[in-house]
């Protein structure tokens, strides 16, 4: 080996072993909060959106794909819908009785996609979209639902 491939293949290492060791400490909210979306949506926490799904107030909708609805289950009061359906926006509509106006909170894993799907469903005409930023898994944002332990569905 040459000293400049050996230079570059030592800086290489160096940089896997600290972006891993920054990923592992923390980092990888830092990660989601740079690729998620801004969003106006309205945002509530895990415990606040079971609280309004479970008393009827919201339709708390879990967009995440079903092999991650099985490995984690869904929040109880949450409807399954896999926001990858060619449909989507009309079945949401469905499950919210039609209405586009209807109080729907979306949750994901960790609040990156349900922060850009906000903002698409606000563009197609939704009224009333909330984010659930932290997600199942946690984030910036919080926890998550599961580390709350708030109950779910499988």
């Amino acid at each position: 080996m040459t000293k400049l491939s050996r230079r570059a293949l030592l800086t290489g290492g160096a940089l896997a072993v600290a972006g891993s060791a920054f990923f592992a400490a923390g980092g990888r909210n830092l990660f989601y909060a740079a690729i998620t979306e801004a969003s106006a949506a309205t945002k509530l926490t895990a415990p606040e959106a079971h609280a309004q799904a479970v008393a009827g107030d919201i339709l708390l909708v879990d967009i995440r794909r079903p092999d991650e609805w099985d490995r984690t289950g869904t929040g109880e009061g949450a409807a399954r819908l896999d926001m990858r359906r060619e449909d989507f926006t009309d079945a949401l509509k469905t499950l919210a009785g039609g209405r586009t106006d209807a109080p729907v909170a979306l949750i994901c894993a960790r609040g990156v996609r349900s922060a850009r799907l906000t903002n698409r469903l606000t563009e197609a005409g939704f009224t009333n979209i909330i984010d659930v930023p932290e997600g199942m898994l946690g984030s910036r944002a919080g926890p998550g639902w599961i580390e709350r332990g708030l109950p779910v569905v499988k």
